[in-house]
């Protein structure tokens, strides 16, 4: 199921590079807070295509949250969080 508008990520590498900030993604982080898969020099993802479910906006709101939050609402926190972890 595609959602409308889809997320509007900026690829700016936030969430990428504070993965010790939040329980679900300590396990990607490769000692120092970042990413295991994040590409410092092209702030892309190696593995974007086969990335863990928990790095996939819509996927994870379709599986966890869509009974909590309009989509709307969804993304309006994920870009509350993209903001706060673009200021770390």
């Amino acid at each position: 199921m595609k959602l409308h508008p889809p997320f509007p990520c900026n690829q700016c590498g936030a969430c990428c590079r504070h993965v010790n900030r939040a329980g679900e993604t300590q396990c990607l982080d490769r000692g120092d807070g970042i990413c295991r898969h994040y590409q410092t020099d092209s702030h892309l993802c190696a593995i974007y295509d086969k990335r863990p479910q928990i790095c996939r906006v819509e996927d994870q709101y379709l599986l966890n949250y869509q009974s909590q939050y309009s989509w709307q609402e969804f993304i309006a926190l994920n870009q509350a969080a993209c903001l706060i972890l673009n200021k770390l």
